[in-house]
């Protein structure tokens, strides 16, 4: 299993971004995915989730209606589009599946929200 992340960089605030998180190794159809985030000196958060086949999506409220999880299952990857981003959104942002009872993380992209 591969989970590569990219598309984050520096941004002002109000701007956006748009992360991709490419998948391999495994049935990517078949599993929904996450996408976390971690500030320096915080936890690592849950801020959004979609199902297998992307009919139903979850955000946390810290990020509700600035961001929007999607996937395309034909090229095996999934999507964080970030809208009206604010310096507290700066963090490392990481995809995530579950497979079983196992967590796969990618190497995460570093987001930075700074005039």
């Amino acid at each position: 299993v591969q989970l590569v992340e990219s598309g984050g960089g520096l941004v002002q605030p109000g701007g956006s971004l748009r992360l991709s998180c490419a998948a391999s190794g495994f049935g990517f159809g078949s599993y929904g995915m996450r996408w976390y985030r971690q500030a320096p000196g915080k936890e690592r958060e849950l801020i959004a989730a979609i199902t297998s086949a992307g009919g139903s999506t979850n955000y946390a409220d810290s990020v509700k209606g600035r961001f929007t999880i999607s996937r395309d299952n034909a090229k095996n990857t999934v999507y964080l589009q970030m809208n009206s981003l604010k310096p507290e959104d700066t963090a490392v942002y990481y995809c995530n599946t579950r497979l079983g009872d196992y967590d796969y993380w990618g190497q995460g992209t570093q987001v930075t929200v700074s005039s």
